[in-house]
């Protein structure tokens, strides 16, 4: 039996804690584009439903929100105590651009994080919604700085190596490197059709109970607009990223295409069993051509294979493989959810619909599975590298022992088990009891000793 080394187990333990982060955070910025979304059409309507609404997915993203900033703190831990190579080797480009996520997003987040969650009767509803905008703009600035560190690890530019230590000599090529427009506009949008999802999900939910229908059929209604404009968006830029990969990091399309030799007029592999010792797949089905017109977008163009690579620097191929095919089978089911969706719509029959409301229920959790497969395909498919071409996984891990490692995944796990399973008794219980009527605003004047108060509109709800 093979003995677990501290690299391994600390690769379980990174994937692990991040599994588990990447979801709020996800969740949380697509909800705070939501929540500006419904204060703002309460601002122009003043319907008293919207703001029932606006106040019940408050409440979802606030514990959301607390649940990932617990979980975020673990894994910047990881990186003294589990990667101390990457910390000395890379820390002069990740350090500054992960500290400026701090700086310029998760301060933006926190200020004014208090005026909308407690402001409503202390703040005027202009500057209410203003601090409401900031946060969304917080969330999405996050995204911006986090995907920038992830995606110079995965297509380094703008560096120098001195001394073994990487030194950064073009900043705007370090942030703005080769894959970080398409991974940055990928991964907004999956946090956005997570979180309509989600929504949408909820509201069939409702209607199938026959509780909270206009409220429920108005969530409706947004989710599905919402999906059905992001989706084929969605799927484009995946496409884009896909070229992107061809071309700086070749070895992970091969991966992820479970594709051995390198060929022209390839075929598409729709489902296959991957052998790694045998260098073939099994059980493969195959449709031809297609894989280099999606690849490639040429009917006769070639894709490398793995074999062009040593032994040595290929990822492994399962994982990727599989948990690709998981994200894009996801994908074209949330496309085939909203063009029925916006069939039955145009029908008339959209809160009729049994059958097709139980589907957003199960499609509920789809995009945050296709959000951790996609996450799975580009870290795994990333390897034995954890800065590309530059900085090995094994170099990176800390000389720490493999006990140390599991006590502390250990830990981790009970821990979370534990923290996740209020956090989640108690956003279920937000969304059971469901938008039930908000807080009534009381008669808001502007003083003299309140500063924001100049900007305050003197109408009542």
């Amino acid at each position: 039996m093979t003995v677990p080394t501290a690299e391994f187990l600390s690769r379980i333990q990174f994937g692990f804690v991040m599994s588990f982060h990447i979801l709020f955070p996800a969740f949380t910025i697509g909800l705070a584009s939501w929540l500006v979304f419904l204060e703002a059409l309460w601002l122009r309507k003043r319907s008293a439903m919207l703001r029932d609404l606006y106040f019940f997915w408050m409440k979802v993203f606030a514990g959301s929100f607390g649940l990932g900033v617990v979980s975020g703190i673990v894994m910047s831990f990881q990186f003294g105590t589990n990667w101390a190579g990457l910390s000395t080797v890379a820390g002069n480009v990740l350090g500054p651009l992960l500290n400026y996520e701090v700086m310029t997003a998760f301060f933006l987040e926190a200020t004014f994080l208090g005026v909308m969650l407690f402001g409503w009767n202390r703040v005027s509803h202009r500057t209410h919604f203003i601090a409401t905008c900031m946060v969304a703009l917080g969330t999405l600035i996050s995204s911006f700085w986090i995907l920038a560190a992830n995606s110079w690890m995965q297509t380094p530019q703008g560096y120098t190596m001195v001394d073994g230590v990487i030194q950064a000599t073009d900043w705007w090529a370090a942030i703005f490197n080769p894959s970080f427009p398409t991974r940055l506009v990928h991964m907004v949008l999956a946090c956005f059709l997570s979180t309509g999802l989600v929504v949408g999900g909820v509201s069939a939910w409702y209607l199938l109970r026959g509780v909270w229908q206009d409220k429920a059929q108005l969530m409706l209604r947004c989710a599905l607009a919402f999906v059905a404009i992001v989706i084929p968006l969605q799927i484009l830029v995946g496409d884009m990223s896909g070229l992107v990969v061809r071309e700086y990091q070749p070895a992970k399309l091969a991966a992820i295409e479970a594709r051995w030799t390198t060929e022209k007029s390839v075929p598409l592999t729709l489902f296959a069993w991957p052998d790694e010792k045998a260098e073939r797949n099994d059980y493969a089905v195959y449709v031809p051509h297609l894989g280099s017109l999606i690849l490639t977008h040429s009917w006769n163009g070639e894709v490398q294979g793995l074999k062009d690579f040593a032994p040595q620097d290929r990822p492994p191929v399962a994982a990727p493989f599989f948990s690709f095919r998981i994200m894009v089978g996801l994908g074209l089911l949330m496309l085939a959810l909203a063009v029925v969706g916006l069939l039955l719509w145009w029908r008339r029959r959209l809160f009729d619909s049994r059958w097709y409301l139980r589907c957003w229920m199960a499609m509920m959790p789809a995009g945050f599975i296709a959000l951790l497969t996609g996450w799975y395909t580009a870290e795994i498919g990333r390897q034995p590298w954890v800065v590309y071409g530059v900085l090995r996984t094994v170099d990176a891990a800390s000389p720490v022992h493999a006990s140390s490692v599991l006590t502390s995944l250990i830990v981790y796990f009970v821990t979370y088990m534990i923290l996740f399973g209020f956090g989640s008794w108690y956003l279920f219980k937000v969304l059971r009891t469901g938008p039930d009527t908000a807080p009534p605003r009381f008669g808001f004047e502007a003083t003299a000793s309140r500063p924001l108060a100049v900007v305050d509109d003197r109408r009542e709800d």
